[in-house]
């Protein structure tokens, strides 16, 4: 049934997106974000090779408050790998020949059969191998490699495309750049401190900035960020009822130093709750340092959709904070690219 609702699907983007002209060069990929083609020999995805990568796949992705699998899957034999299949945007390739390879490898192609489309390949020598090595190393190496290709689709789609009322704004009263997407059309400014929201009854998706001078080289710590996000937002995000009012929940939070454009960037990422109120979701946060005027600048985006799945949401508004561009960087590429080399799968 999976497999018939994605060759459905994928013949409707080809007829939207193809046009008349079918050829596999010009068309663009089929299939949804966050979604992959698997395919390998039906003994091995049944044994405990093609439980491990299954596995790596659906793990679930930190940061929600109900587990999301990162990506859904649509396994398919070699025989059946041919056609609409091979236009869809996500493909996971798994080999196995003793004859031919001697321990496992990872090679990704862009645009094999079709525009947008990336096939990372794994060969190896035998089941024994793949196990080993889906234990060794990061932890779902396979889901983060193909988080940070959906990553940067979504960066670079709402880099060409984005809401001019929330760029308006935060050039002009921050001095920075950011693209968000369209549907981010309701605005509040305070000092220090912008909001804006989509506002949808359905998936309701936030982005606010603030700043702060930056006086302190601790700064750029879990504790410090939380105590100033949950100072600020008290502040300035208050709630439906009396003495209500947004902060972190501390149940579970992630603090993680990335290299962004070159330069250091802090991402938060955890759950807010509305103290006083039943409202909560995901957050996350990109924390970078402006050197040219000495202060800190934050972009969060966070999520609020009761009682439906939360992944896509948080997701497509995270990638929108990788625009983010500082003083000294507005000439730079609005989306700032993730690594999506097979040595990043490898690790």
């Amino acid at each position: 049934m999976k497999l018939y609702a994605l060759l459905i699907s994928s013949f409707i983007l080809l007829l939207t997106l193809g046009g008349c002209n079918s050829s596999p060069v010009t068309a663009r990929a089929t299939g949804f974000a966050y979604e992959i083609v698997v395919t390998m020999d039906r003994t091995v995805w049944d044994a405990e090779a093609g439980r491990s990568v299954k596995d790596d796949l659906e793990s679930a992705i930190p940061g929600l408050p109900q587990p999301e699998a990162a990506f859904k899957i649509t396994y398919v034999t070699p025989a059946d790998f041919n056609g609409l299949l091979t236009y869809v945007r996500n493909i996971l390739i798994l080999k196995i020949d003793n004859s031919t390879y001697t321990k496992v490898s990872l090679s990704y192609e862009n645009d094999r059969w079709t525009q947008g489309q990336v096939v990372l390949t794994m060969t190896a020598p035998d089941q024994e191998s793949i196990i080993e090595f889906m234990k060794s190393g990061d932890q779902n190496r396979i889901a983060k490699f193909f988080t940070n290709i959906e990553m940067n689709r979504a960066a670079t789609l709402v880099g060409k495309n984005y809401s001019d009322i929330v760029m308006e704004n935060v050039k002009s009263r921050f001095d920075i750049m950011l693209s968000v997407p369209t549907d981010i059309t309701y605005t509040r400014n305070a000092e220090d401190f912008f909001w804006a929201s989509n506002n949808a009854n359905t998936g309701r998706t936030d982005i606010i900035v603030y700043t702060f001078p930056y006086t302190d080289p601790n700064t750029f710590t879990e504790q410090y960020l939380i105590a100033k996000r949950d100072s600020i937002l008290k502040e300035n995000l208050p709630g439906s009822f009396p003495d209500s009012y947004m902060a972190t929940e501390s149940r579970w939070i992630s603090y993680t130093p990335v290299t962004i454009r070159g330069k250091y960037c802090g991402v938060l990422r955890g759950l807010w709750k509305m103290v006083g109120d039943m409202m909560g979701g995901p957050f996350v946060s990109h924390v970078r340092l402006d050197e040219v005027n000495n202060r800190v600048i934050v972009v969060e985006g966070f999520v609020y959709a009761p009682e439906t799945n939360k992944r896509n949401y948080i997701r497509r508004i995270e990638a929108a904070l990788y625009t983010l561009r500082l003083p000294g960087e507005f000439d730079q590429p609005a989306a700032a690219p993730l690594a999506v080399t097979e040595r990043e799968a490898a690790k």
